[in-house]
């Protein structure tokens, strides 16, 4: 039976789960600096090696909607020991993938484990934390991302230049291998959900499931895509329209990490304090603005571009907090488990399609700037403009669990 954490090991429960997914991050994000060093190495194209960055997202992607199937018939703890346990075996094969076809299998296998993991940690904190507190919770696994840009990848990329490409994934393997040991010794039993299971699969009808739900998978698509036309090519358009130099990025970049990492931690005390609808609802429509004004910058200094970048991270990384929020407290706990794993293959899909449709509509000029980035601004806005309007409707048809459905 799941037992809520007491007090005192509650913290701890939140940081194992927010250590659980900045070791994937790191896992994911890592790859891509070393993308020179990985060309050179195995003899391969700028195709091939995006590849090998798609195939950790499409992996993730196709399992979350496997998971959709069995995720919640077991004990979270259980599946997220398991998942992660195949997790840090595929970054140690990572370690000592001997060719380009070795690594692409093992990224394969990591992306596979990590979407579904991710999905069983939000499951589990919508299970274990009351929802007066669960805001401020997510906010705490949530601060991850922002960790794992600020620290992660800077000590990451330190290690490989000491000791060559395979030490970060040997670093990951290690940290990830003592966070288990945590989770196994720390974290409760997460098996409430198990009473509910043959309510929920009993009769045809489903009668805790209501077509409304998708909505919420809905939602998430919108805001991740919205996001995802512009987050690939910040770093070319800054280099190529807005002057900076490449050594600039990486400070641009810590300021944008910091950013995130902190207002992790403020949103989800606002999403605690003013519920997720409002704050959700107040960040769609704020975004827009760093959304126009970012994509529409002329020529400038590095601190007013790093201004412009810190309050397009900040604002945009926060949005998934209030999402997960409310998605969380909508779907019956029989059902969590399957329904955030197909929600985070609906995020996984909405990154690379996003990338994919900005990609259409920018050119490079010969000068190396970007053209057409400014109609992707707009494009994110109207984007942005449906999430807002699914959010009303998910609002409107689909109410907290456990509540009176709200007329229609």
């Amino acid at each position: 039976m799941t037992v809520s954490p007491s007090p005192r090991r509650e913290p701890w429960v939140l940081l194992l789960l927010a250590a659980v997914q900045f070791t994937h991050l790191m896992d994911f994000m890592i790859v891509m600096p070393l993308g020179p060093e990985f060309m050179r190495l195995f003899g391969i194209s700028a195709a091939s090696f995006g590849v090998l960055v798609s195939a950790y997202t499409l992996a993730s992607a196709g399992m979350g909607l496997l998971g959709g199937l069995w995720l919640d018939r077991f004990d979270r703890k259980r599946t997220l020991l398991v998942l992660y346990a195949g997790f840090i075996g595929a970054t140690c094969l990572c370690g000592l993938a001997a060719g380009h076809g070795g690594l692409l299998a093992a990224r394969t296998l990591a992306g596979a484990c990590a979407g579904l993991m991710s999905a069983v940690i939000q499951a589990t904190v919508g299970d274990l934390i009351p929802a007066e507190r669960r805001g401020r919770a997510i906010g705490t696994v949530m601060a991850a991302y922002g960790l794992s840009a600020v620290a992660g990848v800077p000590v990451g990329l330190g290690l490989a230049s000491q000791w060559g490409w395979r030490a970060p994934f040997w670093a990951i393997g290690a940290l990830a291998a003592a966070v288990w040991v945590g989770l196994a010794v720390l974290m409760p039993a997460v098996d409430g959900h198990l009473s509910r299971e043959p309510a929920a699969r009993g009769s045809p009808a489903r009668p805790e499931w209501t077509p409304g739900l998708a909505l919420g998978w809905v939602l998430t698509f919108g805001v991740v895509f919205a996001g995802f036309l512009l987050i690939p090519y910040l770093s070319p358009f800054m280099v190529g329209n807005l002057g900076l130099r490449l050594s600039d990025l990486s400070w641009v970049y810590l300021c944008g990490g910091a950013a995130s990492l902190v207002s992790a931690r403020g949103i989800g005390r606002l999403v605690d304090r003013l519920g997720p609808v409002r704050v959700l609802g107040g960040l769609l429509v704020a975004t827009t603005v760093p959304f126009l004004v970012f994509t529409h910058l002329s020529a400038a200094s590095p601190p007013v571009v790093a201004g412009v970048f810190v309050l397009f991270m900040g604002l945009t990384s926060g949005r998934a907090i209030p999402t997960m929020a409310l998605v969380a407290s909508r779907v019956p706990p029989a059902l969590r488990g399957r329904y955030l794993a197909v929600n985070m293959a609906a995020s996984d899909g909405a990154s690379g399609l996003g990338a994919w449709a900005s990609g259409l509509l920018i050119t490079v000029a010969p000068g190396g700037a970007l053209e057409g980035l400014g109609t992707v601004g707009w494009l994110a806005v109207g984007v942005t403009g449906g999430a807002l309007v699914t959010l009303w409707l998910f609002t409107r048809r689909v109410p907290v669990t456990g509540a009176r459905a709200a007329p229609a």
